[in-house]
C-alpha cells in the first residue's frame, strides 16, 4: 500500500469521528442520555392498543342441558289411567323392572297411577347436587283426568335424541321425585288441561357438574395465547380448594381454557362472564394506571358509565378509589353503576346506596339485590334487612331471598320444613302484612308479619279432603275427611300461622295450602296481600329524556298493584307491586307510555341469572335451548332490537323462541 493512501484513510476516519462527536453534543442524543425535556411529546395512552380477554375468546358451556324421562305418578284419587301399548310404556316397564318392581302391568292398570313424561334443564355452571324444577306432562291420548295430589316415583333422567327413527338415551344425569303441583292450582281454576300438567318444585337433582370455559378464536389459538389469557384471568380471580388458593382459569389446550366460577359471582353468572371478558391481557402497571385515569373520566359520564364500571371492576381493588368518586356523583346511573361494581369488590360503602336503589328504582332493583347478595360486609345484611319492611312485594321478597342465599343461618329469615312438605317462614315486619308463595325453585310459603288473622269463614277447602270453618270469632276448626276413616279435627285460633300448620298436620300438601290461601283471599277472609313469585326482572329498561333527566314512569303492572295491594287475580300473575316507585325513571320492556310523551333514551339493563331468571317450565314455550354464538354485545346496557348474547342463557325467553 502506498504511504499517501494510508495517510488519506486516517484523515477521513478522524473527520468522521469528529462529525459524530459534534452531532452528539449538538442535541441528537436520546432523551434517556440527557436531562432536558425532549422536543417531541410522549405519546398519550391509547386504549385501542390494549387487548382484552373478550378480544380473543368467547364463553363455552352456556347452553342448558335438557333431561327427560318416562315416569310413574302414584297416589291419584282414581283419576289415573292404564297407558296404551307404546314405546313409552315399554320404557317405563323396563325402568320398573330395573328397580325389582313386581307386577308392573297391574300397577300401571290401577286408576291411582299414571304414566307421565318428565323434563328438566340443568343450567350453566350447575354443580352436582343442585336442585332443579321438573315439568310433568301426559303423553298424547292419555286417559288420565288429573294429576292433582300425585307423587312422582323416583325417575332417572337422561339426555334423549331421535336418531334413525329410534330414541337414543345417554347416561343418567339427573334424578326426579316429589309432590306434583298441578298448574290449575296456580291458575285458581279446575281447567281440564291444567289439571293434567304440573311441576315438582326443586324435585330434580343434578348428577352433573356443568363446567364453563373460554374458547379461543381459531385465528388466535396458540399455546402462548392460551397461557397469557389464563395468567391474566388468574391475576384477578381465584378459588379455594381444600384451603389451597387456585386460579379460576386453567388452560387445557391451545384453543380452550376451563373456567371455574368465582364465589363472589355464583349468583350472577352473566356478570361474571362480562367482567372476565373485560380483563386486559399483558398490561403493564404503568399502562394500568393510565387506563384507570381514562376510565375514571368515562365513569362520570352516564353514556359510558356502565361500560367503564365493568372495566374498573375487572381491574380489581386498584380501581376502588375511582369507583368511590363515581359513588358521589349526582347522576343516578353513574352512582348506581359505581355502587354495583364496588359491591362485587366487597366494598362496604356500596351497600347503603344499593339498598336505596332497590327501594326506589324499578329497573335497577334486580341488579341491586344481586350485588348485595354477593357482599360479605355486615352493611349489606343491614341494607337487606331494612328492605324486608318495604311496601313493594318484589323488594321485600327479593331481600328475603337474598338474605337466605347470603346468610342461610340468619335468624331473621330462618324457617322450617313443615312435615317434609314445603319450606315455611314467618318473618317479623313493620310493613303491610303479606303472604308470598313460589312456583319455581322450591315449594315455599313466607308470611311477612306474624300476627296475620283470618275472618271466620263458613267453609274453605284445602284440597279435596280438608275443610276449614269458623266456629267462633277467633277460632277455626280444621277437619280432614278420609274415606273409610274417622274424621280428624284440629281446633286452632284464627291466626293464619296456626291454620296453615293444622292443614299440614292433617296431611295437607303445598298445593292444598295454596288452594286454601287462594279461596280465603277471593272470599274476603284474608285481608293480607297475597303474592306469588314476586321477583324482580333483570331485563328492565331505564329511561332518560333528551336532556339526560330521569322520566318518572309507572308500568301498568305497578299501577294495578298500587291500590289496596291485594290479589284477586290468578296466582300466575307476578306482583312487582311497587307503591314506593316514586323517584325513578323505570319502565318495563313492554311499557311505551313514557316514550310517547318524552323524547326518551332507553337504556337496557343486562340480563342476569339469580332470582328466577332461568327456564320457566310452561307448556307454550319453546323446548329447544339454544347454544350461544358469537352474537355477544358488550356492554349489554345498550338498546337492541332483539335478545342479546347472554339472553340466550334462558331457553324459555322470548328471544329463544324467535
Amino acid at each position: 500500500m502506498k504511504p499517501h493512501e494510508t495517510m488519506l484513510q486516517h484523515r477521513i476516519s478522524r473527520r468522521a469521528m469528529l462529525a459524530l462527536g459534534l452531532a452528539f453534543c449538538g442535541g441528537c442524543a436520546s432523551p434517556l442520555m440527557r436531562g432536558q425535556t425532549p422536543e417531541a411529546p410522549v405519546e398519550e395512552f391509547d386504549p385501542t392498543r390494549l387487548n382484552y380477554v373478550g378480544d380473543y375468546t368467547r364463553p363455552w358451556g352456556l347452553n342448558y342441558v335438557k333431561l327427560e324421562s318416562v315416569a310413574l305418578v302414584t297416589n291419584l284419587a282414581n283419576t289415573g289411567s292404564d297407558p296404551a301399548p307404546s314405546s313409552q310404556r315399554q320404557v317405563l316397564i323396563g325402568e320398573m323392572q330395573s328397580h325389582d318392581v313386581k307386577g308392573a302391568d297391574q300397577i300401571l292398570a290401577s286408576p291411582s297411577t299414571s304414566l307421565v313424561l318428565c323434563r328438566t334443564f340443568i343450567p350453566p355452571g350447575a354443580q352436582k347436587g343442585d336442585t332443579l324444577d321438573v315439568e310433568i306432562r301426559l303423553p298424547q291420548r292419555s286417559e288420565t283426568t288429573s294429576l292433582r295430589g300425585g307423587w312422582l316415583m323416583q325417575s332417572r333422567m337422561r339426555q334423549m335424541a331421535a336418531l334413525g327413527g329410534t330414541i337414543q338415551t345417554g347416561q343418567v344425569e339427573g334424578l326426579a321425585q316429589g309432590d306434583v303441583v298441578v298448574d290449575a292450582i296456580f291458575q285458581g281454576t279446575s281447567d281440564k288441561v291444567l289439571e293434567t300438567r304440573g311441576r315438582i318444585l326443586g324435585g330434580g337433582v343434578s348428577l352433573l357438574d356443568r363446567k364453563l370455559g373460554l374458547s379461543v378464536r381459531k385465528e388466535e389459538s396458540s399455546i402462548r395465547t392460551s397461557t397469557l389469557i389464563g395468567a391474566a384471568i388468574n391475576q384477578r380471580f381465584h378459588t379455594f380448594d381444600r384451603g389451597v388458593k387456585n386460579g379460576v382459569a386453567k388452560p387445557q389446550r391451545d384453543d380452550f381454557l376451563e373456567l371455574a366460577i368465582s364465589s363472589r359471582y355464583k349468583h350472577n353468572l352473566a356478570r361474571y362472564l362480562r367482567v372476565v371478558r373485560k380483563i386486559a391481557v399483558k398490561e403493564s402497571p404503568i399502562e394500568r394506571v393510565a387506563r384507570i385515569g381514562q376510565l375514571e373520566g368515562k365513569l362520570l359520564e352516564h353514556k359510558t358509565s356502565a361500560d367503564a364500571s365493568l372495566e374498573l371492576e375487572a381491574i380489581g381493588k386498584e380501581a376502588i378509589p375511582s369507583l368511590l368518586k363515581g359513588l358521589k356523583s349526582s347522576d343516578r346511573e353513574v352512582k348506581f353503576y359505581s355502587a354495583e361494581a364496588l359491591a362485587y369488590l366487597d366494598h362496604a360503602d356500596a351497600a347503603e346506596v344499593l339498598g336505596q336503589y332497590a327501594k326506589t328504582e324499578h329497573a335497577f332493583r334486580w341488579h341491586a339485590l344481586s350485588a348485595l347478595t354477593s357482599m360479605d360486609q355486615i352493611s349489606a345484611l343491614d341494607a337487606l334487612t331494612d328492605l324486608l319492611h318495604e311496601s313493594s312485594a318484589e323488594t321485600r321478597y327479593g331481600a328475603f331471598r337474598a338474605i337466605r342465599k347470603r346468610s342461610p343461618s340468619d335468624l331473621t329469615t330462618k324457617g322450617e320444613v313443615l312435615e317434609k312438605k314445603f319450606f315455611y317462614h314467618a318473618i317479623h315486619t313493620l310493613g303491610q302484612p303479606m303472604v308470598h308463595i313460589t312456583r319455581t325453585t322450591k315449594p315455599e310459603v313466607v308470611l311477612f308479619g306474624h300476627d296475620q288473622k283470618l275472618k271466620s269463614p263458613e267453609a274453605l277447602f284445602a284440597g279435596k279432603q280438608i275443610m276449614v270453618k269458623g266456629i267462633e270469632a277467633d277460632q277455626m276448626k280444621v277437619i280432614c275427611y278420609a274415606p273409610g276413616q274417622e274424621d280428624r279435627v284440629e281446633i286452632v285460633s284464627s291466626e293464619l300461622d296456626k291454620v296453615i300448620r293444622a292443614i299440614v298436620k292433617l296431611g295437607g300438601s303445598y298445593g292444598d295450602v295454596i288452594q286454601f290461601l287462594q279461596e280465603a283471599k277471593k272470599g274476603g277472609y284474608l285481608d293480607s296481600r297475597l303474592a306469588v313469585e314476586a321477583i324482580a326482572d333483570p331485563g328492565r329498561t331505564y329511561v332518560r329524556n333528551a336532556e339526560g333527566e330521569e322520566i318518572p314512569a309507572t308500568t301498568g303492572e305497578e299501577a294495578s298493584a298500587e291500590g289496596s295491594g291485594d290479589s284477586s287475580q290468578p296466582l300466575t300473575t307476578d306482583f312487582p307491586g311497587d307503591s314506593s316507585e316514586s323517584t325513578g325513571g323505570s319502565v318495563s320492556d313492554d311499557d311505551t307510555s313514557a316514550e310517547g310523551a318524552f323524547p326518551a333514551r332507553k337504556v337496557q339493563t343486562p340480563s342476569g341469572e339469580v332470582f328466577g331468571s332461568g327456564p320457566t317450565l310452561t307448556p307454550s314455550e319453546s323446548e329447544k335451548p339454544r347454544e350461544l354464538t358469537e352474537t355477544y354485545v358488550d356492554p349489554e346496557f345498550q338498546e337492541r332490537p332483539s335478545g342479546g348474547f347472554l339472553d340466550k342463557l334462558n331457553p324459555w325467553s322470548k328471544s329463544s323462541e324467535e
